[in-house]
């Protein structure tokens, strides 16, 4: 199933969405709860009733989680490829420890980055030029846990969601980290909605990026360096992992920086990120004004 987070009718609501059928179930899940928590309020219920269908034309979906309770754990590096393309940009501040990694390079995404399937991810060009995009596949945490093995992983994820990691590649280098570069303003596309982990197989599940109407990125999930329970595992190490939780699990080769000279992202650019099983996020790219 794909739920979603959606306006309608000067209303927030939740959603589950019959494709199909080009229609919205509107589920009996709103006001504050939906505008707050979005789809993670169906985590650990059982779905609520339906109150009424109108069409997929009508809503204007928000992100599927509108503002993550805490930061997007985001993993770097994760595709052998552009481990490679990346250790070459002179952006990376961990190529000194090889271009592969040993472990998950993780970092985070501020939740305040995070905007809807449709909205413009906005280049302020006063602070950054160097805008990179990144196609990502995103984990919804279903279920509270600390010190996960690899073996019950799966059993703590809820979900699937794309995200497109947007990074100011200049910013990344200057600090040296990489969270600034990462988490400026509308710079987590998130969406459109989320599909239930059933749906998605993890070992066979293409992850695609066009910019215009350019096929830049072309990958699978099988491809994954630290696959899903692996990326789990490690970020839970010590840490108590929330329903809720959400976790970008890298981007593949083909992205800006990955071309000679780089193809940054510039306004009126047109990012869209498909991956089989959920569906496609769309966002242009505009100035800040």
């Amino acid at each position: 199933m794909k739920f979603a987070t959606f306006n309608w009718n000067e209303g927030t609501y939740v959603g589950r969405v019959d494709e199909s059928a080009g229609a919205m179930e509107c589920l009996r899940v709103g006001g504050e709860l939906a505008e707050v928590e979005g789809v993670t309020a169906l985590i650990g219920r059982d779905l609520p009733e339906v109150t009424r269908r109108v069409p997929l034309s009508e809503v204007r979906l928000k992100a599927p989680i509108p503002r993550p309770h805490r930061n997007i754990f985001c993993v770097g590096k994760n595709y052998h490829a552009h481990a490679k393309e990346f250790a070459g940009s002179g952006f990376d501040s961990s190529a000194a420890k090889g271009e592969i990694p040993e472990a998950p390079i993780v970092f985070s995404k501020v939740p305040e980055s995070v905007v809807p399937a449709g909205a413009p991810v906005k280049i302020d060009a006063s602070v950054s030029t160097a805008i990179d995009y990144e196609a990502e596949l995103g984990v919804i945490i279903g279920k509270r846990g600390r010190n996960i093995s690899r073996n019950d992983a799966l059993d703590h994820v809820w979900g699937y969601t794309i995200i497109n990691d947007v990074t100011a590649r200049d910013l990344q280098g200057v600090h040296s980290q990489w969270l600034i570069g990462k988490s400026q303003d509308t710079f987590c596309p998130m969406g459109p909605w989320v599909a239930t982990a059933d749906e998605i197989d993890l070992a066979d599940t293409a992850v695609k990026c066009w910019i215009n109407d350019e096929l830049r990125q072309d990958a699978n999930t099988g491809l994954l360096i630290f696959d899903v329970p692996a990326i789990v595992a490690a970020i839970s190490n010590g840490v108590t992992l929330l329903p809720g939780d959400v976790i970008a699990t890298g981007t593949p080769a083909g992205v800006g920086i990955g071309f000679k000279p780089p193809k940054y992202l510039v306004p009126g650019d047109v990012m869209r990120v498909q991956i089989d099983g959920i569906g496609v996020l769309e966002n242009p790219v505009e100035a800040w004004q």
